[in-house]
């Protein structure tokens, strides 16, 4: 089986649905694309200040990388736009805790398999 694991995330918006369609032009039919990243209100999300904000959902980093946290409906319209049959679609949402500094962080990810369907 072939397999694609890809960060979007740092794509501008606008873009992200090109990019799909141009990495599932090179997947074999049966073959999978594999996509975990940050999901709507993670922590990494809710810690960004004012003056970040490039667009709805999508940030500047101090380093200047950027950064777009996603929702299970915007993944699926993304991967079934490109031609992707779904076979996950999932939010994985945890509770994280560091002992040491007594801190508890609530982390969201999009989990995602999608599959190319094989000719008819």
């Amino acid at each position: 089986k072939q397999w694609y694991q890809r960060r979007v995330r740092a794509l501008n918006p606008e873009n992200m649905g090109h990019c799909i369609k141009n990495l599932a032009k090179y997947l074999k039919p049966g073959g999978y694309f594999l996509f975990r990243d940050y999901g709507r209100y993670d922590l990494a999300q809710l810690r960004f200040k004012n003056g970040r904000c490039l667009a709805d959902n999508f940030y500047a980093r101090g380093d200047g990388t950027k950064v777009y946290f996603f929702t299970q409906e915007e993944m699926d319209k993304l991967f079934t736009e490109a031609g992707l049959v779904k076979v996950q679609n999932t939010v994985d949402k945890r509770l994280q805790v560091n002992r040491a500094r007594q801190l508890k962080m609530y982390r969201v990810w999009i989990q995602c398999k999608y599959m190319k369907p094989h000719s008819s």
